[in-house]
């Protein structure tokens, strides 16, 4: 609840009234249950404001602005302004586009929504307003809402490297708000491990890896766990002979294969076979002309007439 305090009656009827905690109040003291605001990441919130001035009615000029970190001085990440009653608040400035504004100012109310919750906007939010006038009315909250980005666990990296000395070690990374517990399972391991953090994040290395197997790595928080794995096996020199003949016996395969169509590319098949020699015509040897009639001769029967007796 932001208030104008005009003049020593003003002042002292004010004191009176957050004394009493009157119904007049009551806003007052439902800000002061709101001062400290949790939202989940990437989701939004609001960030209530509310304010009084003594007039009755205000056409003039008027301003809302929000600050982050301090009060007064600290970086201006919201604001817009209305010329007139008969006016909306235009936006001026709004870091990154992600703050608007949900209440009316001309209805006492600065509230802004801030979208995609990130873990830079867990910070103190001041909300400020302006009237103009012949005296300048401004007034700026001293203690602000203070908004904390909470997260259930989640693993962003997990792998598993080797160093100088040829051993093996399977690293995992998660983080939550508040920042998650890091526990390894999985084959039997050696106890030497290292953890690492930094605000909300968490990193948990496991050394000297010697048995194959899955590996898994648990994040665990008060609103909720998250798990990642993986398989790690060792490579064994006893095994080259195995692992040659895996990869060399298919490629051999494939070779032979391809030598075949190759060879049948190369070498198309002759045309259709000729017929056997015991079905071709006989032919006659060459032969001149003087040769070849006396064969011709010889080939024919002699009809010799035999004379008859009588």
């Amino acid at each position: 609840m932001l208030g104008f305090q005009q003049g020593p009656a003003a002042k002292a009827a004010n004191l009176k009234g957050r004394t009493s905690c009157s119904m007049r109040e009551l806003s007052l003291v439902l800000l002061c249950l709101l001062r400290i605001s949790r939202k989940e990441l990437g989701k939004m919130v609001i960030l209530p404001c509310t304010f009084t001035h003594p007039y009755k009615t205000f056409d003039r000029a008027l301003t809302a602005i929000w600050r982050i970190k301090e009060p007064y001085n600290g970086t201006v990440i919201f604001k817009c302004v209305s010329q007139s009653s008969s006016e909306l608040c235009k936006t001026a400035i709004s870091h990154k586009n992600k703050y608007k504004l949900l209440g009316n100012p001309r209805h006492k109310d600065l509230s802004i929504r801030v979208d995609n919750l990130t873990w830079s906007d867990s910070e103190r939010y001041f909300c400020r307003v302006e009237l103009a006038g012949d005296i300048q009315d401004k007034y700026e909250s001293r203690n602000g809402i203070k908004l904390h980005v909470i997260a259930a666990p989640r693993i962003i990296n997990i792998t598993v490297s080797s160093s100088r000395d040829h051993t093996f070690q399977a690293r995992c990374t998660a983080e939550g708000e508040p920042a998650p517990a890091l526990t390894w399972s999985g084959p039997p391991y050696s106890n030497l491990s290292s953890t690492s953090s930094s605000s909300h994040r968490v990193t948990k290395e496991l050394r000297y890896l010697t048995h194959d197997g899955k590996y898994t790595c648990t994040a665990v928080n008060s609103h909720g766990r998250a798990e990642g794995a993986i398989y790690f096996y060792k490579f064994r020199a006893s095994d080259s002979s195995s692992f040659m003949i895996l990869i060399f016996v298919p490629l051999g395969i494939k070779v032979v294969i391809l030598l075949v169509i190759l060879s049948f590319t190369a070498f198309p098949r002759e045309g259709p076979p000729s017929a056997p020699p015991s079905l071709a015509r006989p032919q006659l040897p060459e032969c001149t002309y003087e040769n070849c009639d006396r064969r011709h001769s010889q080939t024919q029967p002699r009809a010799e007439a035999t004379p008859r007796r009588s």
